[in-house]
């Protein structure tokens, strides 16, 4: 493995360790409902640009690791980053071709899947949300994604990660 190589792993967790940072940064109890899904957003760029790196497995990892730090249920963000990673990979080569808002759209919708899994592991623990704010992540997160994308995408062209 080269040095050019390991500087592209770096990029990568560097950018995954960020996540991780802002999805555990104390917010206002107002802002609490629509805090994006940092994590979740970063995991699905880096599915949609680098699929022989970044997948499942890489999900799995995430997902435990932010269950432990956030004192979730084990397994709860787990298994969402994986099904969200699962979904990314069948879905990424539809993801590239289409343009900004539509790729908006689809990441609305994996980050709602991402937040149906939470919510449903939480309502089987008896402690899930009794409106449907649990759903505002997803806007959230698709709002922030055209950002989210250009930041990424510069990022990796500029330490060419490949």
């Amino acid at each position: 493995m080269g040095g050019h190589e390991q500087h592209s792993y770096w990029v990568i967790l560097l950018t995954f360790f960020l996540a991780i940072i802002l999805a555990l940064v104390p917010l206002p109890v107002w802002m609490l409902w629509a805090r994006p899904e940092w994590l979740a957003l970063v995991l699905i760029y880096w599915t949609i640009a680098l699929p022989h790196r970044v997948g499942i497995f890489t999900g799995l990892i995430l997902g435990v690791t932010l269950d432990v730090l956030e004192g979730a249920t084990l397994g709860q963000n787990a298994f969402s980053l994986t099904v969200v990673a699962f979904l990314t990979l069948i879905l990424y080569q539809r993801m590239r071709v289409t343009n900004l808002w539509q790729q908006a759209a689809m990441v609305f919708l994996l980050v709602g899947i991402n937040q149906l899994i939470c919510q449903w592991i939480q309502n089987l623990q008896g402690v899930a949300a009794e409106t449907s704010l649990f759903l505002l992540p997803a806007i959230s997160s698709a709002l922030l994604w055209p950002m989210i994308l250009h930041a990424l995408r510069a990022l990796r062209r500029h330490y060419e990660v490949n």
